[in-house]
């Protein structure tokens, strides 16, 4: 499992948000041109790994997830980076991750995307513990 995973899971269950964004809209990895807005990508942009020398153990990993949100309008992306930016302080397990702990590590600026989308991007720090 990957921060951009957890991440990508974490928000699709988050119901104000699919209230907005189709799940199925909310992607890991990326986008097709041809994405409905408003839609979501979430993509690794680093990742270290702690790396331990017992056989069977947790590996801490520490990874900086961007979250890009498309929207059909600025009040629109303004919304989704507020619903977005709630994951900050989570703290539990999902899947087989333990002891995650999601941080925000900053606001990127607004662009207009494809089609005149308005786009921006929250960056996280998401830290985990996962079977070697």
């Amino acid at each position: 499992m990957t921060g951009a995973e957890i991440m990508g899971d974490l928000l699709r269950w988050r119901a104000p948000l699919i209230a907005i964004v189709a799940a199925e809209w909310i992607k890991t990895g990326s986008l097709p041109e041809s994405a409905p807005l408003p839609s979501i990508l979430v993509r690794v942009t680093s990742l270290t790994d702690w790396q331990t020398l017992r056989v069977g153990a947790l590996i801490r990993s520490t990874g900086r997830i961007s979250v890009a949100v498309r929207a059909e309008n600025y009040r629109q992306q303004g919304v989704l980076i507020r619903e977005v930016r709630t994951l900050h302080g989570f703290t539990g397990d999902h899947g087989d991750a333990r002891r995650i702990s999601i941080r925000t590590a900053g606001l990127g600026p607004d662009v207009r995307g494809l089609g005149g989308s308005f786009e921006q991007t929250q960056d996280f720090r998401v830290s985990f513990d996962a079977p070697a």
